[in-house]
């Protein structure tokens, strides 16, 4: 059984008692599974959406006169938020260690990414590794966030997961060409269509709160990095950073970055499977789950939208 933060569990348990007297194929059940989906997905996004936010209104509010440099401004706000979800058990240390892991993957290609001119940030502020300003690490930490979350939040399985190994040599294939191309061939589409190769017959399970679905992880992959797309054109909005051709006017950033961020889906989900080893849909997977009356003595942090 996975571990719930406090939230979770009063998440979980408003939507028990919301339940207890309705059908299980009435409207209500459904309108709960919806609204409770809609909870689990805005939970899993709230160390990005924070950050999003503090992005924002430093393009809206923070003053050029002041004395700390906007980049070191969200530098401090960027840890003051992950301390803030350690203190008060937002986040579980065991999550704490992989988002690590991503903020140290993300520098890394920051600071080359900036070297050769890919995109570039303000030369302010004294937070900095280089050109790269050490806010920029917490950005790819969010995406980390959200995808330990989300997997624990919706018991995520995994029928037909590839062997991992495989998973880690075609997500290293893609870190490296993320370097490689600058010099030598741009690969993207050949690992495009390994990617679909390998995971291409993977269905992912998923419980909302009372029933599992189901949905091919090629899709998932595809629209997290059409969500993380929305986001990086209000990252770009705010000047958290810019793009060669945005530096003389903002301008959306192009569809050719979901491919980039599709790719990247892949070794998001290699580190935390090395994490959360991918397990296969239990028998009950995609039935029904019968809602125990309120009268039902119920351990906290037992609930239906657990575990299997």
């Amino acid at each position: 059984m996975r571990s719930s933060t406090p939230v979770e569990q009063r998440i979980d348990e408003s939507a028990r008692r919301f339940l207890a007297t309705a059908p299980a194929n009435g409207a209500k059940a459904k309108l709960t599974e919806f609204v409770v989906f809609g909870l689990k997905q805005g939970w899993a996004c709230i160390f990005g959406a924070a950050l999003l936010a503090v992005l924002m209104a430093a393009r809206l509010w923070y003053p050029d006169s002041a004395a700390l440099a906007r980049n070191d401004f969200l530098t401090l706000a960027a840890i003051v938020i992950q301390i803030l979800m350690i203190a008060f058990k937002l986040e579980t240390l065991k999550e704490l260690r992989v988002i690590v892991l991503f903020h140290l993957v993300g520098t890394c290609m920051e600071l080359f990414k900036t070297d050769v001119g890919s995109w570039s940030y303000e030369a302010e502020g004294v937070l900095r590794i280089g050109a790269v300003p050490l806010f920029s690490g917490f950005m790819y930490a969010a995406v980390g966030s959200y995808m330990v979350r989300v997997y624990r939040l919706f018991d995520l399985r995994f029928a037909n997961y590839p062997r991992r190994w495989i998973t880690a040599v075609v997500a290293a294939a893609i870190y490296v060409n993320f370097f490689s191309h600058h010099y030598i061939w741009d690969l993207r589409w050949v690992l495009l269509a390994a990617v679909v190769v390998v995971f291409g017959r993977c269905v992912m399970h998923f419980r909302v709160f009372r029933r599992s679905f189901r949905m091919p992880l090629v899709v998932s992959f595809l629209l997290v990095a059409l969500f993380i797309w929305i986001a990086e054109n209000i990252a770009t909005w705010s000047g958290a950073w810019l793009y060669p051709s945005q530096v003389a006017g903002w301008h959306p950033v192009g569809l050719e970055k979901l491919v980039a961020w599709f790719l990247l889906m892949i070794i998001s989900v290699v580190l935390v499977a090395w994490v959360y080893k991918p397990a296969p849909p239990d028998e009950e997977s995609g039935r029904r789950r019968e809602v125990p009356p309120p009268s039902a003595t119920l351990p906290v942090g037992t609930g239906e939208g657990q575990s299997s």
